[in-house]
C-alpha cells in the first residue's frame, strides 16, 4: 500500500425497488442474426442484468453462449463473430426462480431425439416445483434450478412427433406466467401463456422477422412493429412464414400492470400501449386524487420523471429535476472507513441545492417497496434545504408478493402489508404521503376490461398459487 493511502472495505449497493423477470429476444432469417439478438438484448437490458445469452442455428445445429454480467460484457465483439447463423434467440435475466448461478443463465439448450432445442423464457411457473419432484421421482435429472427447465422436460418426453403438438402438450402441464421464444436448426417460436402475463412482440425488418419483450428493441434494429404475440398463441416462424397457432383454450386476461407502472421502457408499446402516455396519466390521476400546495414537483430518476411530467401539468406545479442521478455506478464500491450517512443513495442520487433551498417538495415516485431508500431520499432533500417535503406515489400501496415473474420481497418486508400509510409516512420523514387509487390507476392505464392482474395489490391471484412459493414469499 503507497503512503498516505487507506484500504476502504468494500460495499455494496442496497436496492428498494422491485427487480424485473427477464427479457427475451429472437431473429429468423436474417445473416446477422447474432448481432441482432445482441443489440435486442442491450435494448432490454433493464429487464435483467445478472447474465445474458444467445443461441443461434446456421440450419444445421444449433451454438449457444452464456454468461454472467451486462450484454456488452458477455458479448465482446470477437464473441459475436463466432455466432453465425440465420436465426437466433437471446435472454437477459434477474433471477425470479433459481439461483444466480451461470448455470441458470438462459437460454437452457438441449438435444434429445426430437433434436436440439432452446429456449428463453420470461415469467415464472408457479407449479414447478411440484412437477420437478414427480419428473425427478421417475428418474429425470435436471442440469439447472430453473424453473424454466421442466418445459424441455415434458417436451422431450411427449410422444407428439410434431413439435407445436409437442410443446402445446408440455405446456398443458404448467401454470403461471410465461412469454417464450424457442430455437430448432431451422425455426423460431414465440408463445404466450393464455393469461398473457407477460409481453412478447412480433416485428418485420427488412424480409426477416423478430420477436422481442418490448418494442423499444425494435426501434434500435429499425425493425417495423407489426402486433402482440396475442395470449394463447403460438407463433412459427419458418420458411413457410409465419403460421399462427392457438394452442390452448382462452383464459381470463391478466396483463402484468406494474409493466406499465415501472418495468417497462417509457418508449416501448406494451399490451398495445405506450407506458409513456400510461405513466403521465398515472401521475395526472395522482395529482386530481393528492393536491397538494407546493412550489417544486421533483422526479426520484429515472422511473419517476413520466409519472412527475403529468402531476406537475396537472397541478399546475413546475417540475424541476433537482435530483440528480449518477449513471456510472458499479455494483460494488469503496467506502471510507468513517462510514457516510446514507451512502449508497448518495451514490446515486444528489440533490441541487440551488432548486430545493426554502421549496414546498412534492417528490414522485413510482413505488415504495420496503420504504428503506424512500426514507433517505425525503432526508437527503430536507437536508438540501426543502420547507416541506410531500411523498407521492404512482400506484397503490404494494401489499402481496408476485408469483408470476417479478422478484418481490417476502410479504413482511413490504412495508405496506405491515404498516399504514400513516406510519409510513412518519417512517418516510415525509409531511404528507399520498398513494393512487386502484380505480385510479387502473383508469390511468385504459383498463376498461379488467384485463390486467393487481395481485401485488390486492392478495387475489389469477391462478392458484402452490403452497411452496407461498410459503417462500411469506416467509418469517
Amino acid at each position: 500500500m503507497e503512503p498516505g493511502l487507506q484500504r476502504f472495505p468494500s460495499f455494496s449497493l442496497p436496492d428498494d425497488k422491485f427487480h424485473d423477470h427477464c427479457g427475451v429476444f429472437a431473429v429468423y432469417g436474417h445473416p446477422e442474426a447474432s448481432k441482432l439478438a445482441y443489440l435486442g438484448l442491450y435494448a432490454l437490458q433493464h429487464r435483467g442484468q445478472e447474465s445474458a445469452g444467445i443461441a443461434v442455428s446456421d440450419g444445421e445445429g444449433l451454438t449457444i453462449r452464456r454468461g454472467m454480467g451486462h450484454v456488452d460484457e458477455v458479448f465482446p465483439a470477437e464473441v459475436i463473430k463466432n455466432l453465425p447463423g440465420h436465426l437466433a434467440i437471446g435472454h437477459t435475466r434477474y433471477s425470479t426462480a433459481g439461483d444466480t448461478d451461470l448455470k441458470n443463465a438462459q437460454p437452457l439448450m438441449v438435444s434429445c431425439h426430437k433434436g436440439q432445442v432452446a429456449l428463453a423464457h420470461n415469467g415464472n411457473l408457479v407449479n414447478a416445483t411440484s412437477i420437478r419432484r414427480e419428473l425427478e421421482s421417475r428418474g429425470d435429472i435436471f442440469q439447472t434450478t430453473s424453473d424454466s427447465e421442466v418445459i424441455l422436460h415434458f417436451f422431450a418426453r411427449s410422444r407428439q412427433t410434431g413439435f407445436p403438438e409437442a410443446l402445446a402438450e408440455a405446456l398443458d402441464r404448467v401454470t403461471g406466467a410465461y412469454s417464450l421464444v424457442i430455437l430448432f436448426k431451422d425455426s423460431v417460436y414465440g408463445i404466450r401463456d393464455a393469461r398473457g402475463f407477460r409481453p412478447l412482440s412480433l416485428g418485420q425488418l427488412d424480409g426477416a422477422y423478430v420477436l422481442a419483450s418490448e418494442s423499444c428493441a425494435f426501434d434500435l434494429i429499425n425493425a417495423k412493429f407489426i402486433r402482440d404475440i396475442e395470449p394463447g398463441e403460438m407463433v412459427i416462424l419458418d420458411a413457410k412464414g409465419i403460421t399462427s397457432l392457438h394452442y390452448t383454450p382462452p383464459a381470463q386476461p391478466a396483463q402484468c400492470i406494474f409493466e406499465h407502472v415501472y418495468f417497462s421502457r417509457p418508449d416501448s408499446m406494451v399490451f398495445g400501449r405506450s407506458v409513456q402516455e400510461s405513466r403521465e396519466m398515472l401521475g395526472r390521476y395522482l395529482a386530481r386524487e393528492h393536491p397538494v400546495e407546493a412550489d417544486l414537483v421533483v422526479p426520484v430518476p429515472d422511473s419517476g420523471v413520466p409519472a412527475a411530467t403529468g402531476f406537475a401539468e396537472e397541478s399546475g406545479i413546475p417540475m424541476k429535476i433537482a435530483l440528480i442521478r449518477n449513471h456510472y455506478v458499479g455494483r460494488t464500491f469503496i467506502e471510507p472507513s468513517q462510514a457516510i450517512r446514507d451512502f449508497g443513495v448518495k451514490l446515486k442520487l444528489n440533490p441541487v441545492r440551488s432548486l430545493l433551498e426554502g421549496k414546498r417538495v412534492v417528490l414522485v415516485d413510482d413505488s415504495i417497496v420496503r420504504g428503506t431508500t424512500s426514507r433517505k431520499i425525503v432526508r437527503i432533500v430536507r437536508e438540501a434545504g426543502a420547507r416541506e417535503v410531500h411523498m407521492r406515489i404512482s400506484c397503490p400501496p404494494t401489499l402481496s408478493p408476485c408469483f408470476y415473474g417479478i422478484d418481490t420481497p417476502t410479504k413482511k418486508e413490504l412495508i405496506a402489508a405491515t404498516h399504514t400509510v400513516e406510519e409510513i409516512r412518519q417512517f418516510l420523514g415525509a409531511d404528507t404521503l399520498g398513494y393512487l387509487s386502484l380505480e385510479g390507476m387502473r383508469r390511468a392505464v385504459g383498463d376498461v376490461q379488467g384485463h390486467f392482474c393487481l395481485a401485488c395489490y390486492t392478495g387475489n391471484y389469477p391462478t392458484a398459487v402452490q403452497e411452496p412459493l407461498i410459503a417462500l414469499r411469506n416467509r418469517d
